[in-house]
């Protein structure tokens, strides 16, 4: 790394404290299917991280530019999925984070969600990564699967530039070979070097990009041991994707968590937390 921003910072996203010594939790359906799945979803998830004492964002995609098949459902499109999502967050009580693609959606979405995620695939995109800086709002950007660790000092400054630092980084897996990505739990701590939170995204890390022909696989079976290990590493945030039916989703099923995994997964994720955070884990 050439750069460091140390201590790492720590910002609110709604009622939820993200960064410093606490571990904090992003969740929900890939994309919004509908208004009431995502509504119990959300209730389900804020409920369960406000026993556990675990800050919480309600995750879920409007409209998913990046399928495999030009079939592949993207979800109820800008007018009615960010409607929704304000729904969502109103009627929840949950603060809210959406992916964006270009700078409209930047503009348009910041208007309905408290954080605006960049795909990982857009990672260098410079327009889009001035776009989401310039709202104001928190910003998660996703570490490209093309990316190295260190590759990202750069991505981070160009949101930094607009004066924007409210930022998460987040780890989904790194391309190995054709159809596959390998997480590297070396990129936690170098990540974490920006002085930023590092979020690790368990479900997309085991994501079969294309895997199943017209649309990605997964093998979400992994997705709890990569978790328990990158918390180990030092993230104090996670990322899944978490469904009613996952065999049933409308994206991304194969990679996502079944709902009534959470709690035990988030309680292990606790344990660890816990046990390493005294002794920050640095390269």
């Amino acid at each position: 790394m050439e750069e460091s921003h140390n201590p790492m910072k720590s910002f609110k996203v709604g009622d939820a404290l993200v960064g410093g010594d606490r571990l904090f939790f992003i969740g929900g359906p890939c994309v919004l299917e509908s208004k009431e799945l995502g509504l119990r979803i959300a209730r389900f998830l804020k409920d369960l991280c406000r026993d556990l004492d675990v800050p919480y964002i309600f995750k879920s995609s409007y409209d998913k530019a990046n399928r495999t098949s030009v079939s592949a459902y993207r979800g109820p499109g800008p007018e009615r999925g960010l409607r929704e999502l304000r729904e969502i967050r109103e009627e929840a009580g949950v603060a809210v984070l959406t992916d964006v693609h270009d700078v409209e959606q930047a503009r348009q979405a910041a208007r309905f969600v408290d954080v605006l995620q960049v795909p990982a695939f857009l990672a260098r995109q410079t327009d889009l990564l001035r776009a989401v800086g310039e709202t104001g709002k928190p910003v998660n950007v996703k570490k490209a699967q093309f990316l190295a660790p260190w590759d990202m000092a750069r991505v981070v400054e160009k949101i930094r530039a607009t004066g924007n630092d409210r930022i998460l980084v987040t780890e989904r897996g790194t391309q190995f070979g054709y159809n596959n990505l390998v997480v590297d739990m070396r990129s936690i701590p170098l990540l974490a070097q920006l002085g930023y939170p590092v979020v690790f995204d368990a479900t997309h890390s085991v994501q079969l990009p294309g895997g199943q022909g017209s649309r990605s696989g997964g093998q979400r079976e992994f997705a709890a041991p990569l978790a328990c290990a990158a918390v180990a590493a030092g993230a104090c945030g996670v990322f899944c994707e978490v469904h009613e039916n996952p065999d049933e989703a409308l994206c991304d099923g194969p990679n996502s968590l079944p709902l009534e995994e959470a709690r035990p997964l988030l309680t292990r994720l606790l344990a660890i937390h816990r046990a390493v955070r005294s002794s920050p884990v640095t390269p």
